[in-house]
């Protein structure tokens, strides 16, 4: 009876609990929406697609700026206007990938940026040239927490 119970079990269990996925392939995706986002030309299109990626909950924490990585209901709502503020405000965005660290649950991705723009609130033009480490927590094929490291 057991054996029987433990058989129907299995096959009934949707397969996404026993699907893994490719977590490089993953980071990979995640750098190029991520990246496209940044471009001077990104769109609404390009904020959603990248947006397609986490969940609904995402947590984000941008260390040393907020240390805070509460996963809150609205957290990708809150993302999204967030980077609504500051779409299009790059005059150049170049970014290189340089590592992807598949783990259990988690990506680690290490990235060098390059960008130039006009900050939206005070109008001055702003030049950065950073490198980050992005370590991206993974549930449900989706990123449930992100922990950007940046120099």
């Amino acid at each position: 009876m057991k054996s029987v119970f433990l058989s129907l079990l299995i096959y009934l269990w949707p397969t996404q609990a026993f699907a893994q996925i490719d977590l490089e392939e993953f980071g990979k995706q995640y750098f190029t929406a991520w990246s496209a986002t940044q471009s001077p030309n990104a769109t609404e299109h390009d904020l959603d697609k990248y947006l397609s990626l986490l969940s609904s909950d995402v947590a984000h924490q941008h260390l040393p700026y907020d240390s805070d990585d509460s996963r809150m209901p609205d957290g990708k709502v809150r993302i999204r206007e967030g980077m609504l503020y500051y779409l299009g405000a790059h005059v150049s965005y170049t970014a290189q990938l340089n590592h992807i660290i598949p783990a259990h649950n988690a990506v680690a991705i290490s990235y060098t940026a390059t960008s130039k723009g006009i900050h939206p609130q005070t109008k001055e033009l702003v030049e950065l040239q950073y490198q980050t480490l992005e370590v991206l927590e993974i549930e449900d094929g989706k990123v449930a927490v992100i922990r950007k490291y940046e120099e």
